[in-house]
């Protein structure tokens, strides 16, 4: 049986989202092409430059998806489904190998406001919030766009604090919180 090795592009994207996680968007391309065991002339052929495969391999990292399946083996109800994600982040934090937010990472490393990445950090944490309004909408909620903007912050503060001081489980802190809003 013989496997096939994906092609130089695929191999980029995996490389940068394996290098820019454990050491940050900054790292030195040179790092992203080994590891991918391309050539340099392959990153600008398929991405245009460093930028470019940053900003694509943000675009495809999303991890949207895996909100969505946690909330749906919740069940229907619109308050359990948003209280899942916090047992699942409290899950991920503890891994051993979480290094926090790819995106909130990214969006504080590059100050360049014109790098084509902030467009695809921001969508992200447009969608999830567009998700979160959803919910809240369906619970009836009166301003589920602001309290969807609380549970981001929420959210935002477990990928945070989980990176600085993993053992306190600050998700599960942070579902007591949720639930607060949620109630009221």
């Amino acid at each position: 049986m013989t496997t096939v090795r994906p092609g130089p592009r695929e191999r980029l994207l995996e490389a940068a989202r394996e290098v820019t996680y454990a050491q940050g968007v900054h790292v030195g391309v040179d790092a992203i092409l080994s590891r991918a065991d391309v050539a340099r002339r392959s990153l600008y052929q398929h991405f245009g430059g460093k930028d470019g495969l940053i900003a694509e391999m943000l675009r495809q990292a999303s991890n949207e998806h895996r909100y969505r399946e946690v909330m749906a083996a919740a069940g229907d109800d619109p308050r359990d489904r948003v209280l899942a994600v916090f047992d699942e982040l409290d899950v991920v934090t503890s891994r051993p190998a979480f290094r926090g937010c790819r995106y909130t990472a990214a969006e504080l490393a590059l100050s360049d406001p014109d790098h084509p990445a902030h467009a695809e950090i921001r969508g992200y944490k447009d969608r999830l919030h567009e998700l979160f309004t959803e919910e809240l909408a369906k619970m009836g909620k009166p301003d589920p766009a602001g309290e969807a903007l609380q549970l981001l912050v929420l959210i935002d503060g477990v990928l945070a604090h989980a990176v600085t001081r993993p053992d306190t489980h600050p998700a599960r802190a942070a579902k007591k919180t949720a639930a607060l809003i949620l109630d009221n």
